[in-house]
């Protein structure tokens, strides 16, 4: 399956839009996948299911301009980073509809999070992922490639060009970084 992955991610970056339709039907159970178990952590009530949320994401990756897909690590980076932007996006949407779009802001206080509902969890996950890419891009794609991409450390190393050693270390550390953002300290 990896030298048909390949084969169709070149042609796709020789111009072969068509690609994507055969690459798509190759990949959607490991896509699946990811999408379950993103899902997993949401709400038991989630309006998106997993088919779906793969759906979103060939239509967010396909949809306007081809990426250049390196390969088939880079491609499964690429759809979990839209599969969280999708649950985000989702989540942004309940919050402003179930809140009244134009709800005051309060001070965050991270005991509130202990029980919160999921996509409050995502959101305060999303925010501090954007803060720690501000800070350390690097490092946020680490958290990106091996939790929400379910790459193992081996292949966010190859996807970013570093040593499995590095990789390992900036998981360490951006988890730590997360932590203690969290935490609010």
């Amino acid at each position: 399956m990896d030298t048909q992955v390949s084969t169709l991610l070149q042609r796709l970056r020789d111009g072969d839009s068509g690609a994507s339709d055969e690459l798509m039907p190759l990949m959607f159970e490991e896509l699946r996948r990811v999408a379950a178990r993103y899902l997993r952590k949401e709400r038991s009530n989630h309006t998106l299911q997993a088919t779906a949320l793969v759906n979103e994401v060939y239509l967010r990756l396909f949809g306007g301009e081809t990426p250049q897909l390196a390969d088939r690590a880079h491609f499964l980076a690429l759809a979990s980073q839209a599969m969280r932007r999708i649950l985000v996006d989702h989540a942004r949407t309940r919050n402003s509809n179930k809140r009244g779009g134009d709800a005051q802001r309060v001070t965050w206080n991270p005991a509130l999070l202990a029980g919160a509902a999921p996509e409050i969890q995502l959101l305060e996950l999303d925010l501090a992922l954007d803060a720690l890419a501000a800070e350390e891009p690097r490092l946020a794609r680490a958290v990106e490639l091996h939790y929400f991409g379910g790459l193992t450390a081996e292949e966010a190393a190859e996807v970013t060009g570093r040593t499995v050693h590095a990789a390992r270390h900036d998981l360490r550390f951006a988890h730590a970084w997360l932590r203690r953002r969290l935490a609010g300290e």
